[in-house]
């Protein structure tokens, strides 16, 4: 289980905060992918699925649906392409209101063809938000051929974590490879086990981001309390290094009203459709869920690099690589 900054108790006994609109809810598929990411935090949950149930997560859907119409949900697993029938069922449960995300690693699968893949996704296209699509410059899984990337119905982003030793002579065949297919964005990841208050937003020691400033373009940091990302440009491809923390809540006193909040960022929807508050397994109180106070979301720009700075290091970025802005 991760570790969390305070306790399941400690958290428990405070009434909820959430940012406007409510936390996003993260719905973990009841089936399993083929694949063993040596990062992936879920595999273990899926070595016995017992208890799972479809039925039961659509009935969790549909009450966090009603409780915040506004929010954020967030599919994974498992891998949620891998049963296209069952994950047609859950998102059938979830209204127009909210964004839809998709965790996936486009599998090769003998279960179903590309031509159904990209059949239910267009299917889909008016509640897809983003399929956030997982590929790594050390492979771990069978991937689908980039081609099929090009063909989405639906706008996509690349997950990259750079995991231990990653072969950061690859940075620029890696990000050339997927503007071959017109990607968007690709969003460079640190292994969230490994994140801690201290090195969310330590820039001096990060060996990621010292790497990244020798190959793309720096534009500026967004954050908040549980989440931080470095932009970056490398030609016409927007670039994200993303950093969070290994939990959802922050347990924090509210100076106007002088009470101690444990403020969630993120709601966990189970195999078998508890809900949790935490990703270590803490039930979510949803009784005082539907009565928590809400605040203003705390992401927000902290520092921006200015448009005339960003447009010259462009220009060099054309005429020589790597980018030497730091």
């Amino acid at each position: 289980m991760i570790k969390r900054e305070k306790t399941a108790v400690e958290a428990a006994v405070h009434p909820y905060k959430t940012r406007s609109g409510g936390a996003t809810v993260t719905v973990f598929v009841p089936y399993d992918c083929r694949n063993h990411c040596p990062f992936c935090v879920n595999k273990e949950e899926y070595a016995d699925m017992t208890g799972f149930s479809l039925e039961a997560i659509c009935q969790s859907i549909r009450k966090m649906d009603a409780l915040t119409p506004y929010c954020d949900f967030v599919f994974t697993g498992g891998e949620p392409l891998a049963n296209l029938k069952s994950l047609q069922a859950m998102l059938d449960q979830v209204s127009d209101t909210h964004k839809v995300y998709i965790n996936t690693t486009l599998p090769v699968s003998r279960e179903q063809s590309e031509e159904e893949v990209l059949a239910f996704l267009k299917k889909n296209a008016g509640k897809i938000t983003c399929l956030n699509i997982s590929r790594h410059m050390q492979h771990y899984v069978e991937e689908s051929n980039d081609q099929m990337l090009a063909r989405l119905p639906v706008r996509f982003r690349i997950n990259c974590v750079l995991y231990k030793k990653y072969p950061k002579d690859q940075l620029i065949p890696f990000m050339e490879r997927f503007r071959k297919v017109h990607a968007p964005s690709i969003q460079f990841r640190f292994d969230y086990t490994e994140t801690t208050p201290e090195n969310l937003y330590d820039e001096p020691h990060d060996q990621i981001l010292r790497d990244l400033k020798q190959v793309a373009c720096y534009t500026g940091l967004d954050g908040c309390r549980m989440r931080c990302g470095f932009h970056f440009r490398y030609k016409d491809l927007e670039l994200v290094y993303h950093k969070t923390l290994p939990y959802s809540t922050i347990v924090e006193k509210d100076p106007e009203d002088g009470k101690t909040y444990a403020i969630l960022y993120d709601i966990l929807i189970k195999q078998n459709g508890r809900i949790d508050s935490d990703w270590d397994g803490t039930v979510m109180d949803v009784d005082a869920y539907a009565h928590c106070k809400f605040e203003p979301y705390d992401l927000k720009w902290l520092e921006r690099v200015p448009a005339r700075q960003v447009e010259e290091e462009e220009e060099a970025l054309l005429g020589a690589e790597p980018c030497t802005a730091v």
